[in-house]
């Protein structure tokens, strides 16, 4: 493996997350056999966009009375990248997860997917359990 990288701007949109999070990223990216990157809202986000997610139905934090864990930095969201564009199928973002289950596995970080939960299954989400 190791065909991809993660581009500059996915970096940037990780600006502000816990620094395991990108160790993660840096090495998913290395094990993974789908391509991905971290979207404009994928990383820290502040007050105002956790609202407006919300808003939007995206999110079922509204950013004030139910904080977010990517309003903490200790989330993450990715995409998946086939074909030539951006894929919020299943079937990517769950090759993608599996490739940060074995990051994780590999440095010894607590991690939990979104694809797991029990109360609505958030493919593109992993965060940091401690």
């Amino acid at each position: 493996m190791g065909d991809f990288s993660l581009s500059v701007r996915s970096h940037d949109q990780m600006i502000g997350i816990d620094d395991r999070l990108i160790l993660l990223a840096n090495h998913a990216i290395d094990l993974t056999r789908v391509d991905f990157g971290v979207p404009e809202t994928g990383g820290f986000r502040t007050k105002e966009d956790q609202a407006l997610l919300y808003r939007q139905n995206k999110s079922n934090c509204d950013g004030v009375s139910k904080l977010s864990n990517h309003q903490k930095g200790r989330a993450l969201d990715f995409y998946a990248y086939a074909d030539g564009k951006a894929s919020w199928q299943k079937e990517h973002l769950s090759q993608v997860a599996a490739a940060f289950l074995q990051a994780a596995i590999e440095l010894k970080i607590n991690i939990r997917w979104g694809g797991l939960f029990r109360s609505f299954a958030d493919f593109p989400h992993i965060e940091l359990v401690d």
